[in-house]
C-alpha cells in the first residue's frame, strides 16, 4: 500500500465515521424504529470497518492508527450541530443524504484506485447498498420538500428483493469481468 491510499483511506473512513455520527444524532429522534438513518449508519460503520481493517494491515506502526477520542468527539459535535440545524429547517433526509453522498463519491474514489480486489470486491458491495440508501433518502426529501415525486426516484428508491448482501448479483458491466 502507498502513502496516496493510506490517505484515500483514512479519508473514507473520517468521512464514514462522520456520516454514522449524524446518522445516529438523526436516528434518535426519528420515530420509525427501523428508519433509513439507522440502516445507513450501519452502512457507514461497515465502510469504517473496512478502512480500518485495511489500514490495520499495513506493515508500518503509523499507517496502522485509527481515528483519535478528539476526532470522535469532533465528530459528534459536527454532527450535533449539524443535526440540529436540519431539524430546525425540517429538511434532515435532504441534509443527511447529501452527507451520505459525500461517502459514496469516497467509496467510489477508493475503489477506483486500489489495487486490492478483496477492498475493490468489499467496498463494490458496500456501494450497491449505500445508493439504495441515497435513492432512498432523495425519495424521502422530495416527500419532505413537498415537490412532485418523480417516476425514476420511485422506481430507484424501490428496494430489490435480495435479503442480504451475499445474495446480490455481480454486475456484468465490471471491467474485471469482461477479461
Amino acid at each position: 500500500m502507498i502513502d496516496a491510499e493510506v490517505m484515500r483511506l483514512r479519508r473514507l473512513r473520517d468521512i464514514a465515521l462522520r456520516t454514522r455520527a449524524l446518522g445516529n444524532f438523526l436516528d434518535s429522534e426519528s420515530a420509525a424504529e427501523h428508519s433509513v438513518f439507522a440502516r445507513s449508519a450501519v452502512a457507514c460503520w461497515t465502510v469504517a470497518r473496512i478502512a480500518t481493517g485495511r489500514l490495520r494491515a499495513h506493515p508500518y506502526l503509523s499507517y496502522q492508527q485509527g481515528p483519535s477520542r478528539l476526532q470522535g468527539m469532533a465528530d459528534r459535535l459536527f454532527a450535533s450541530l449539524l443535526g440540529v440545524s436540519a431539524r430546525r429547517s425540517n429538511r434532515p433526509l435532504s441534509v443527511y443524504g447529501e452527507q451520505l453522498q459525500a461517502v459514496a463519491r469516497e467509496v467510489d474514489d477508493v475503489r477506483a484506485l486500489t489495487w486490492s480486489p478483496h477492498l475493490s470486491d468489499a467496498l463494490g458491495r458496500m456501494q450497491i447498498q449505500i445508493r439504495r440508501l441515497a435513492n432512498e433518502l432523495e425519495l424521502g426529501a422530495h416527500i419532505e420538500a413537498g415537490g412532485p415525486v418523480l417516476p425514476r426516484v420511485i422506481a430507484a428508491a424501490r428496494p430489490e428483493p435480495s435479503s442480504s448482501l451475499d445474495e446480490l448479483a455481480v454486475e456484468p458491466s465490471w471491467p474485471y469481468l469482461a477479461i
